[in-house]
């Protein structure tokens, strides 16, 4: 729930959930299993916001249809998911969504019109991917390892520069880090 005390204190009502066997350590309002039948009732939020959460439940399907289930008419779905991506959280990582998946998903849900947009494109998912594996290969005492890693900085650095720029040149990439939906409730 990071972003709960922006919203609040932008005047926006919260309602944080999470499972049980959450590993950040958050006091959710709802606890649930998203996987599941969510114990709120119907047309109660004007959006729901879920960030890197889909890809950890075994019935992402779900989790949507209880979304489009609470949010209002005319309510919004913001919803982020990873596409290539390193495993996380194990052993509750279970997939990897591509546009065509989640806006069938979506749809099936009961969404209209979702929008999907790559978080970056090939470029900037290498430069990512090079950056957080090289830190997991450093090895040795801690000094050495913080000795590497400044000398790597500046090239971690100009790869995130030099990224989104290459990204440009193509405007519907393959590859990317993950997505960015917005869809509605009819």
């Amino acid at each position: 729930m990071p972003y709960r005390a922006d919203l609040v204190e932008a005047g926006c009502r919260y309602i944080g959930v999470d499972w049980p066997n959450s590993l950040h350590g958050q006091q959710p309002d709802v606890v649930s299993d998203l996987n599941t039948q969510l114990e709120l009732p119907d047309q109660i939020a004007d959006a729901v916001i879920s960030f890197s959460v889909l890809e950890h439940l075994c019935k992402p399907e779900v989790m949507l249809s209880e979304a489009c289930r609470v949010l209002r008419p005319g309510g919004l779905l913001v919803l982020q998911v990873p596409f290539q991506w390193w495993v996380h959280e194990a052993p509750h990582d279970y997939y990897r969504f591509t546009r065509h998946g989640l806006e069938f998903l979506l749809n099936k849900a009961g969404f209209v019109g979702p929008q999907i947009e790559a978080s970056g494109g090939f470029w900037t998912m290498l430069v990512l991917k090079c950056a957080y594996h090289s830190v997991r290969w450093i090895r040795g005492p801690r000094p050495f390892r913080y000795a590497i890693r400044w000398v790597l900085m500046p090239g971690w650095v100009l790869g995130q520069l030099m990224a989104p720029l290459l990204d440009r040149f193509d405007p519907n990439p393959l590859e990317t880090v993950g997505y960015t939906v917005i869809a509605r409730k009819p």
